[in-house]
């Protein structure tokens, strides 16, 4: 660690007194900051987040172990070095471009945009983001043709995402500082998210799934209920129920891959046209042959993300967006209300 002190040892300082960067290129850039006399006491990586609030505290301490933090023209590599005010702090962020991917000009549905975030509604068939098998074409692609300088953040600034087969909003940052708040927002549970869900069969009553969720033991492009899992909490409510479907609001507690096809699955009420988790299509009994042959045709898990709130990582101000249901669930509601109203 020495040897890379000594080795990165240099000034990295610019005005005193004064937060700036500078674009070096390859994606470094030099911020520097006064210590202000509220700091002084205070560790240096206690200190760095008030002074760097756009990066997490993680970051700025790997940099500071990295070399890249100096006070006064001096490089400190000790996280707890302490600060007396008034010193000038040198900060060298290395922002590696975080996407390999492609920007890509694919139609994007904006619902919102300032420049911190955007609010996208997705469609169903497009993937968020670029993973094995699906190289390029993803909302990611589409975000980087949209704004190239998502390039700096990861995964152009996507926070949380959606499956591939379900439909509706997300929301991304566009600065660093916005990318941290959404993290921190999700991490303390204060994002709201409401899907619509059809389900098979009828729940007697709303209710809630508690149960932790982690890699399928056997089949491990899937999830499952499993006491090695991490926490899950999901909270439904029946809507309407239909002859042998019910439509279901959806809210989450936690974010977990799969989360409400698994735990819908779980308590044996899996999402209708679910290729993972709903099993061999069963047609109920006595429903008529426009509702059979639109479920045979239904090939994506019937869930929709409805409802978005978020507090505006600039701001502080509660915001909220809303998506209509797409057009092939709406036609499967119809269906099923019109089979319903049969007898």
């Amino acid at each position: 660690m020495i040897a890379i002190c000594r080795w990165l040892s240099r000034c990295l300082a610019g005005r005193s007194g004064q937060k700036q960067w500078q674009d070096m290129g390859d994606r470094i850039k030099n911020y520097t900051a006064l210590v202000g006399i509220e700091l002084a006491g205070s560790r240096l990586d206690q200190a760095l987040p008030a002074l760097f609030p756009e990066f997490s505290r993680t970051r700025l301490q790997s940099w500071i172990r990295e070399g890249r933090v100096s006070r006064d023209g001096q490089v400190v590599c000790r996280p707890r070095e302490k600060l007396f005010g008034g010193e000038s702090i040198a900060l060298e962020a290395k922002l590696d471009d975080q996407v390999e991917s492609r920007p890509q000009a694919i139609p994007l549905t904006i619902l919102f945009q300032d420049e911190a975030i955007l609010v996208v509604d997705k469609p169903a068939g497009l993937v968020v983001h670029p993973a094995a098998g699906n190289p390029d074409g993803t909302l990611q692609n589409a975000l980087l043709h949209h704004d190239p300088e998502l390039i700096q953040l990861p995964r152009a600034g996507i926070v949380h995402r959606l499956d591939k087969d379900t439909s509706g909003l997300l929301v991304v940052a566009r600065t660093l500082a916005a990318h941290k708040s959404l993290v921190q927002q999700l991490q303390a549970r204060k994002v709201k998210r409401e899907y619509l869900a059809v389900v098979s069969g009828i729940p007697t009553a709303g209710g809630r799934v508690d149960e932790p969720i982690g890699r399928h033991p056997i089949h491990r492009t899937r999830m499952a209920v499993v006491p090695t899992g991490k926490s899950a909490a999901t909270n439904y409510r029946v809507l309407e129920r239909f002859r042998a479907n019910s439509l279901l609001q959806v809210n989450l507690e936690t974010g977990r891959t799969h989360q409400i096809r698994v735990h819908m699955a779980h308590i044996r009420h899996p999402l209708v046209g679910d290729p993972a988790y709903a099993g061999r299509l069963r047609v109920p009994a006595g429903i008529n042959q426009e509702l059979q042959d639109f479920l045979h045709s239904f090939k994506r898990q019937a869930l929709h993300a409805k409802r978005l709130g978020i507090e505006h990582p600039q701001t502080g101000e509660p915001m909220e967006w809303q998506s209509e249901l797409p057009p092939d669930m709406q036609q499967l509601l119809r269906l099923l209300r019109e089979d319903l109203n049969d007898d």
